[in-house]
């Protein structure tokens, strides 16, 4: 019964996880786009919140999906597949950040359109993280 609480606030988490990588990313796109001072500022402020508050949902992401790794005892080559996805996801969360401080700084040197397209990453990274935990195909 236990494994299965374990794995329902991981999926919340991961859900909501994505969810801010879904969305930061478009605030990006916003920045990149405006040059009125103060909308700046305001984008700044919920870039740097989200970022804050999507960080805080990742952690318990991870540390449940650890425990439901080593604690269960789950195997599989699908599995070896899913981690080097999540560490791709953890990548684009760490790229996201990086992106913020430079905005941060003023230092841009991307486009809008690069936004739009950096902002269909994760879109793909969580398709293909639950195809192979549903379907399992190795």
């Amino acid at each position: 019964m236990a494994y299965l609480w374990i794995k329902a606030f991981h999926i919340i988490f991961i859900a909501s996880w994505f969810a801010g990588l879904f969305y930061l990313p478009r605030i990006y796109v916003n920045l990149a786009q405006e040059t009125n001072p103060a909308a700046l500022e305001r984008l700044l402020g919920m870039a740097r919140r989200l970022f804050r508050f999507t960080t805080m949902l990742a952690v318990p992401a991870l540390l449940l999906g650890l425990w439901l790794w080593l604690g269960y005892g789950i195997r599989g080559g699908w599995l070896h597949a899913k981690l080097a996805l999540v560490i791709l996801v953890i990548g684009y969360h760490h790229a996201c950040g990086s992106l913020l401080k430079k905005f941060e700084r003023g230092v841009n040197t991307r486009s809008h359109k690069w936004f739009r397209v950096f902002n269909e990453v994760p879109v793909l990274l969580l398709i293909a993280i639950v195809i192979l935990v549903v379907v399992k195909p190795f």
